[in-house]
């Protein structure tokens, strides 16, 4: 039985090799375009199945409200879940090295043709087509999931204050977390 396929005796999940852990990403460094997010559910969740949808979510989570890229911080908790330390290193490692190549590239390319219009328009259409792929992502990651008319609510309102109201980010996260957490705990004790 190679490594990839073995349980872990502890806790008795599939171990996911250092390899296995590098190549996965990097694949979803190198097609992350607009964000690694959209590409990384899909990569975690269905392709590779290295989690469930329920603890993808959870991951997730955990990562947006801990300070820096939620993705990085996912990457380097998923990494550690499975190879420890030298497992952070190598998923980060894996996630990170194709885009820095790419884009130490398309920097020195777009230097040189950045005042062009029609590369200013694609950058624009670019950004739109980030902006969709998150909210595809969103609405995707939803379905999977058996929300409460209770989450339900907070998303709408997370929304409202930074979409709407322009909250900022830190202070938004700062109120209603608390109060989502806070709601979901009370309404369990029901």
């Amino acid at each position: 039985m190679n490594i990839e396929a073995q349980l872990n005796p502890a806790t008795g999940e599939r171990t996911i090799g250092r390899l296995e852990l590098f190549l996965g990403f990097a694949e979803m460094g190198l097609c992350g375009f607009g964000g690694v997010a959209t590409i990384a559910r899909h990569v975690i969740v269905e392709k590779r199945r290295w989690m469930s949808e329920y603890d993808y979510a959870s991951l997730m989570g955990i990562g947006q409200i801990l300070p820096g890229g939620n993705i990085i911080n996912m990457t380097v908790m998923l990494g550690d879940r499975f190879q420890g330390l030298t497992g952070a290193v190598v998923a980060l490692s894996g996630l990170m090295i194709m885009p820095i190549i790419i884009l130490l590239g398309l920097t020195t390319i777009y230097e040189a043709f950045a005042s062009n219009p029609d590369v200013q328009a694609a950058t624009v259409g670019a950004g739109a087509a980030a902006a969709g792929l998150v909210i595809g992502m969103g609405l995707k990651m939803g379905r999977a999931l058996s929300l409460s008319w209770l989450h339900i609510g907070f998303a709408i309102l997370t929304f409202i204050a930074m979409g709407i109201l322009r909250f900022p980010f830190v202070l938004s996260i700062l109120v209603l977390a608390p109060l989502c957490i806070a709601a979901t705990w009370w309404s369990a004790r029901k």
